[in-house]
């Protein structure tokens, strides 16, 4: 039996999955189809050595990976997102993720033009001041900030064999032990963002993550999220902000990080309405804005109010 197992979540991912399974020929895969409407799952059927889970409504990334891992027998598992073409050894991920005192691994991610993803491939775990920025749009206005340098680990040296912090979901190797022990990713974080982040945040309380640049792989980057509309991007991307605030920061941290998701909220609106000549960002902003609020005075953790996907289906072809 192989030590390390596949799984790949697919939406609408019909132009991209199939390098991506070309690429991890000689492992067992699984994907996790959430209910894409292209010809993603007549592609995925094309590969001889892939075990298909086809939900039938989209469940969000977390608990897709979660019905991969349950479906998975390896003592560990790659996340491998379909725009991913794996270039490396996997095996030696899963040696990695394998050793004393690691709970999971990652390697060099790489964008089409061959250099490595920075501020990507490898972050260190947001702090309030980190979230704070991104909201109030000071690390896109002033990306060399020391606050952004820091979060999006600008100096990472993509060289050497290291500990990290937070590598993205797109191409993480991780102990089965690990998500057991952690009951799996939190599927609260709907359709995606910062699961990856508290996952990691979490799974650093058990031990160590390693980087190890000598397995490589190639990320076409956002093709899912990229279909989702402009304004379901901006709302689910703020609430799944606000549960990652709220889960890992002080109180008073996350009412500082609720104020910048409202204060930014009032500036993006103005110049959504200026840019695009429309008032649908005062609509759109009105509603995250809306959403700090509540949450600035009550804090509670369920899921963002606009999710339309709660209810759970899934078929299993094999």
């Amino acid at each position: 039996m192989s030590s390390i197992q596949v799984v790949i979540v697919t939406w609408n991912s019909e132009r991209q999955v199939a390098r991506a399974l070309a690429s991890c020929a000689q492992m067992p895969v699984i994907v996790v189809d959430n209910a894409s409407t292209d010809r993603t799952i007549e592609r995925v059927r094309e590969f001889p050595n892939v075990e298909l889970i086809a939900n039938t409504v989209n469940r969000g990334f977390a608990a897709a990976v979660n019905q991969g891992f349950g479906a998975s027998t390896a003592p560990c598992v790659l996340l491998l997102n379909p725009d991913v073409e794996l270039l490396g050894d996997p095996e030696l991920l899963a040696r990695a993720c394998l050793s004393p005192g690691v709970v999971a691994a990652t390697g060099r991610l790489l964008g089409a033009a061959g250099q490595p993803q920075r501020g990507f491939a490898i972050r260190r775990l947001p702090r309030p001041s980190a979230l704070a920025f991104e909201a109030l749009g000071l690390n896109a206005l002033a990306p060399w900030n020391p606050v952004n340098r820091r979060y999006r680990h600008l100096d990472f040296d993509f060289d050497y064999d290291q500990d990290v912090e937070q590598p993205p979901g797109a191409f993480l190797a991780i102990r089965r032990e690990t998500w057991l022990a952690l009951g799996g990713f939190d599927e609260q974080f709907f359709p995606v963002w910062f699961e990856d982040a508290d996952f990691c945040r979490r799974a650093l309380e058990l031990g160590r993550i390693r980087y190890v640049p000598s397995v490589t792989a190639r990320h076409e980057g956002a093709h899912s999220v990229s279909r989702l509309d402009w304004s379901s991007r901006e709302q689910y991307w703020y609430g799944s902000l606000l549960r990652y605030a709220r889960k890992h920061f002080s109180q008073s941290a996350f009412r500082g990080v609720c104020g910048a998701v409202l204060l930014g909220s009032i500036v993006r609106a103005f110049v959504g309405v200026f840019r695009k000549r429309t008032l649908k960002a005062v609509a759109v902003y009105a509603r995250v804005a809306g959403l700090a609020l509540r949450r600035f005075f009550f804090a509670p953790l369920s899921p963002p109010e606009w999710n339309p996907h709660r209810q759970s289906g899934e078929v299993v072809l094999r």
